[in-house]
């Protein structure tokens, strides 16, 4: 069996900062260079953005929805992709959000989170809202692999509040989606103390990040929405305790930070991206860091 998940990575975060890097390779959006909107292009662009991320941070998302667009080809590319980061140290959180039950979610957790999985991850993104029975079998495989399970509780957009956000009997949904996961969290908690059952809290409800580091104060959080959704450093690491308890994910603002004609130069993209990863990791930092 492999190290816990949960312990690796947070000696990943304390060696390089909180930073997770999306690797969201949106419709028209990859650069020419790279080979534009294609499955080679995805495949070309996902390594350069895994080279930029080795040394500056310790871990990245890569969203499957935009891969999948491509069909087997684009999942060939999201393989490969995962190949490379794995190879350059980096830990892998497989933004999938799968979520149903029975064998379904056997097929899934096989897929992802399995020692000999396809699709190489570290930890999975799933939706709790069709019931615990959908998480078992994720947590399960987690428990003998070494991986994580990386459950919605509190998203980032604004839909959220359609459901997420209704109260009843007390508290919001989210709110008593977090308390029963508590015996899920134990089955995958570390040395560190922390469980690799982590809580997406969006960074764009930090009174509600607090909420649920109050609930579940050993699981670690992804927390989306910094950057380009809005949100701010200090937002984004509300629910964050003595600077630990997550990472802070961020997309769009770091991996397409360069749009002009310029793109066209392999060495001066390769530095804006570098440079716009080594300033986010830089602005969470300082959030995190003590106030006199």
């Amino acid at each position: 069996m492999q190290s816990c998940f949960a312990d690796r990575f947070v000696a990943q975060v304390e060696t390089f900062g909180p930073l997770c890097v999306g690797i969201d390779p949106h419709a028209g959006k990859i650069p020419a260079l790279f080979g534009g909107d294609t499955p080679d292009g995805l495949k070309n662009w996902g390594e350069a953005i895994v080279q930029q991320v080795a040394s500056r941070a310790g871990i990245v998302k890569p969203q499957v929805g935009l891969f999948e667009r491509h069909g087997w080809r684009g999942l060939q590319a999201l393989e490969r992709i995962c190949e490379t980061a794995r190879e350059a140290g980096l830990l892998v959180l497989m933004d999938a959000k799968r979520g149903d039950i029975g064998s379904t979610a056997e097929g899934y957790a096989a897929a992802y989170l399995a020692q000999d999985a396809p699709f190489f991850c570290d930890a999975l993104t799933v939706s709790p809202y069709m019931g615990l029975d959908t998480l078992e079998p994720h947590v399960r495989v987690a428990e003998a692999t070494g991986k994580g399970v990386i459950v919605l509780a509190r998203t980032s957009n604004p839909g959220a509040a359609d459901y997420q956000l209704k109260h009843y009997d007390g508290k919001p949904l989210f709110g008593h989606v977090v308390e029963s996961l508590a015996p899920l969290m134990q089955r995958l908690t570390g040395n560190s103390g922390w469980s690799g059952l982590m809580l997406v809290a969006g960074a764009t409800g930090p009174d509600e990040a607090i909420g649920i580091r109050d609930m579940a104060p050993q699981s670690l959080f992804l927390v989306p929405g910094y950057g380009a959704q809005g949100a701010g450093a200090r937002d984004a690491v509300a629910g964050f305790v003595n600077g630990q308890g997550g990472c802070v994910n961020a997309s769009r603002s770091v991996t397409f930070c360069e749009q002009d004609d310029d793109n066209r130069d392999i060495s001066r993209w390769q530095q804006k991206i570098g440079q716009a990863i080594a300033a986010a990791q830089a602005d969470l930092k300082a959030a995190l860091a003590p106030t006199a």
